[in-house]
């Protein structure tokens, strides 16, 4: 019995991260996983287990990946295809109807689509909202990571709601508390240095961190503490320029993409997610797991899911940098919510029940 896993690449990214965990999971419990790639590229390469062939279509672009697919599915004949980011999920189906095969498939949506094409760089990508309309329903089911995007893709393109299933993304895994306890010889996680506020994400506008750097200043204010962004991406240059325009060059870091963000995490005093707009929000929920207090945004979609409504961490409007920097000084001083057990919910153990089901395989 084999699974198909299908997507772009492996650049790094919350999508990429999930189909990973997929992978793992599925072939411990006995399935026969191809993880095939519109081009294998990215640092999520060396963390597919060895057990997981890596299919790489050798495509410039994911629409060009298309013939590649589609002589994979005829030589292969999957029992199952997941696939996952919309641009990728259209050329899935396209691919399964030219091949002509009996593979199950089902498309994923990690983003809530409505601010992802208002915001979209190109104008190709403003018509995805037709594009799914049009050719979604040919897929055998849609996974949406949370209700919100679920909500969000019903509204935009009148898919039917029976159409979609809301599977959380499977976050936590036992490689996470493993990871987490790796040494970090970091001269700002040293005993008796001030608290360190963490972020991890691609440096992005919908990730929002200049939000985080202005609350940041605020917090700087009040007491000592210092912030760590992970991640690398198109925003770079201006947000050093922000770090230099209010004078925090020693207090803020951007080091990049770092192959293990939890061993930063389990030791950063609050984590932040500052987002304007998200599918899921799978950091939130590692930060959970490794027992870190969580401030973030209430933005679309996933963090007011996650933490159900504030339960399990502190919510604050979007781009509201006063509001964020109270949030995080409320936990500076000592105001913690432990939500170790609600990250429990988005286990691989767990979630992986549900793709099982949905993908109709056996284990």
């Amino acid at each position: 019995m084999k699974l198909a896993l299908f997507l772009p690449s492996l650049r790094g990214g919350g999508a990429e991260r999930v189909m990973v965990n997929l992978a793992r999971g599925f072939v411990e419990r006995g399935l026969q996983v191809d993880l095939v790639l519109a081009k294998a590229e990215g640092p999520y390469l060396s963390q597919v287990p060895k057990e997981v062939p890596v299919v790489d279509l050798g495509a410039r672009r994911v629409l060009c990946s298309l013939p590649g697919l589609i002589r994979y599915l005829r030589r292969e004949q999957p029992q199952a295809m997941l696939s996952a980011l919309n641009h990728a999920n259209i050329v899935a189906i396209w691919a399964k109807f030219l091949a002509r095969v009996k593979t199950r498939l089902v498309v994923s949506e990690h983003s809530t689509l409505s601010f992802s094409t208002e915001n979209a760089p190109s104008v190709r990508a403003k018509f995805m909202p037709f594009l799914i309309r049009v050719f979604y329903p040919y897929a055998d089911a849609v996974v949406a990571v949370s209700r919100g995007v679920a909500e969000d893709l019903i509204a935009r393109t009148g898919l039917p709601a029976e159409k979609i299933k809301v599977i959380y993304n499977p976050v936590v895994t036992p490689e996470l508390f493993t990871k987490a306890e790796e040494p970090l010889d970091h001269p700002w996680f040293r005993q008796g240095e001030p608290p360190v506020v963490l972020g991890v994400g691609r440096l992005t506008k919908p990730k929002d961190f200049p939000t985080l750097i202005r609350a940041f200043a605020l917090v700087r204010k009040e007491r000592p503490a210092r912030l760590m962004i992970l991640g690398e991406g198109e925003e770079r240059p201006n947000l050093e320029i922000l770090v230099r325009k209010l004078g925090l060059e020693g207090e803020v870091a951007l080091p990049g993409f770092v192959e293990n963000p939890y061993k930063y995490m389990k030791r950063a005093a609050v984590f932040v997610l500052s987002s304007r707009w998200e599918g899921f929000g799978n950091v939130l929920v590692e930060a959970m797991a490794l027992g870190t207090p969580v401030v973030a945004t209430d933005c679309p979609s996933g963090p007011a899911e996650i933490l159900e409504d504030g339960k399990w961490g502190r919510l604050v409007p979007m781009g509201n940098h006063e509001a964020l920097a109270e949030a995080i000084l409320q936990v500076l001083r000592g105001e913690k919510v432990h939500a170790s057990a609600r990250a429990l919910m988005f286990s691989v153990e767990r979630i992986l029940r549900e793709y099982v089901n949905v993908l109709e395989v056996k284990i």
